[in-house]
């Protein structure tokens, strides 16, 4: 298996540290708000890469963070005229909703900031006790330039980051580049004790503490995250991280592309901000998850009606397949599975293994579809649908929920009913007429040598 590691650039080997052990944590919420569609990605492409680490043989402790004290909680408490932790308890509710909608699994852990609170305190005194931390008038930073490979993650220069920084005129700051550890707390803002006075952590060393403290190790397999978290927030990991143990923060770094829509950042200002319960309203969940699995997890991708409209009749494509080859399975007796779906089998798999390659695990899907097609070997019909069902559902945990399942309103049962007897009369005209009428009310019908078949559009 190789993994693309953003610390390194390059396409590496995936070699665990302890065995077959794998320690992943992945950034995600702040709960201010509602989960985005951005959001969304990061939820679920993290998800098929655990799941396809756990189907591969790999052990994993997968730990996903709540971020629950920061600015914007704070500034979204206020707006609202609400308290803090009201804010905070209403906004986790609506994120553990969202990954029921969207048939997410929870992480193994999911730890919450404030509950650490101790264990960012004594990382922040270790710090200060080596020499790579300072206080100021109750703020407490770290001291950049102090940690000799700061930039690696990112791969900017200390020049470099010098002219995007903006100085500010009342600064506690030694250095403009240094970052909080700790914060000194306004009048009425959350607070903790701490030996620099009442605070509360920055939201770096949140994650460093976290992290170790659930994993239960210095070096992490695997730290995941989206794109625009590379700087500042997993620079200044590593290096509040590593000035501590002294050990590398993460073996490998994985990091996925960011989330247009309709070809523009999204922002609330902008009117195009849709939240994961929003597009759930408009869009199938397995719609959504094929939107996101046709583009490499590391690309920037543009969510638009036209391309989950692609993937939608990607959806069918595949649940038409398995609906024709379920007509087929009285006829089969049960077998090993043939050796070309076999084949079809190994090769997503190698896709999968090469830096989890969503985009030509699917082709490999589709391309079995077009060949079993051809075929009117109808043990492969039966086989590839096994193999699809396992394969899309055990690592995309797609749902490829049947329509049949749903059945039939008793006006639908009857519009059904009374093209069968059109069709044995031969009045083709009305059988077409009604096949129409059931188009338009969202059900395609379809005729074979076996009779009918349908589906919801």
């Amino acid at each position: 298996m190789k993994i693309y590691n953003s610390l390194t650039r390059e396409k590496e080997e995936f070699v665990p540290i302890n065995g077959n052990k794998v320690n992943m944590y992945s950034c995600v919420v702040t709960v201010y708000d509602k989960c985005h569609i951005g959001h969304a990605r990061s939820l679920y492409i993290f998800d098929v890469i655990r799941r396809h680490l756990k189907n591969s043989g790999f052990d994993v402790t997968f730990v996903r963070n709540i971020t629950d004290v920061d600015d914007k909680i704070i500034a979204k408490a206020n707006q609202l005229g609400k308290k803090f932790e009201d804010v905070v308890e209403e906004n986790i509710s609506l994120y553990e909703n969202d990954l029921e909608m969207l048939k997410v699994d929870k992480a193994d852990i999911e730890p919450r900031a404030t509950h650490n609170i101790d264990g960012m305190k004594t990382h922040i005194q270790t710090l200060i006790d080596k020499g790579f931390a300072y206080e100021s008038d109750g703020d407490v930073y770290f001291k950049v330039r102090k940690f000799e490979n700061y930039g690696k993650l990112s791969g900017q220069s200390i020049e470099k980051m010098l002219e995007g920084v903006r100085i500010e005129a009342d600064s506690k700051k030694k250095d403009p580049l240094d970052f909080v550890l700790w914060k000194r707390s306004k009048e009425g803002e959350p607070s903790w004790p701490s030996p620099w006075g009442e605070g509360r952590p920055g939201w770096h060393i949140e994650c460093s503490v976290m992290s170790m403290k659930e994993l239960g190790c210095d070096t992490l397999d695997i730290h995941a995250g989206g794109r625009d978290l590379v700087f500042p927030h997993h620079e200044n990991e590593i290096a509040q991280s590593e000035a501590l143990t002294g050990k590398p923060f993460a073996k490998y770094w994985i990091h996925h592309g960011l989330l247009k829509i309709d070809g523009q950042k999204m922002a609330k200002s902008l009117g195009n901000f849709i939240t994961v319960e929003e597009a759930l309203e408009k869009y199938g969940v397995d719609d959504i998850k094929m939107f996101f699995l046709s583009s490499h997890y590391s690309s920037e991708i543009d969510f638009s009606d036209k391309n989950i409209e692609e993937s939608h009749k990607k959806i069918q494509k595949i649940k038409i397949f398995l609906s024709e080859a379920s007509a087929k399975t009285d006829h089969v007796t049960v077998s090993s599975i043939d050796a070309v779906i076999e084949d079809y089998r190994n090769r997503f798999i190698g896709t999968m293994d090469d830096d989890f390659n969503t985009p030509k695990a699917l082709g490999v899907i589709f391309e079995m579809i077009t060949e079993v097609n051809k075929s009117s070997y109808e043990q492969m019909y039966v086989d590839a649908a096994k193999v699809i069902v396992e394969l899309c559902q055990n690592t995309f945990g797609l749902s490829l929920n049947d329509d049949q399942a749903q059945g039939l309103t008793d006006a639908e049962q009857m519009l059904i009913d009374e093209r069968i007897n059109a069709r044995a009369q031969k009045d083709y005209k009305r059988s077409d007429d009604i096949r129409d009428k059931l188009k338009d009310i969202g059900i395609i019908v379809e005729d074979g040598k076996d009779g009918h078949t349908w589906r919801r559009a």
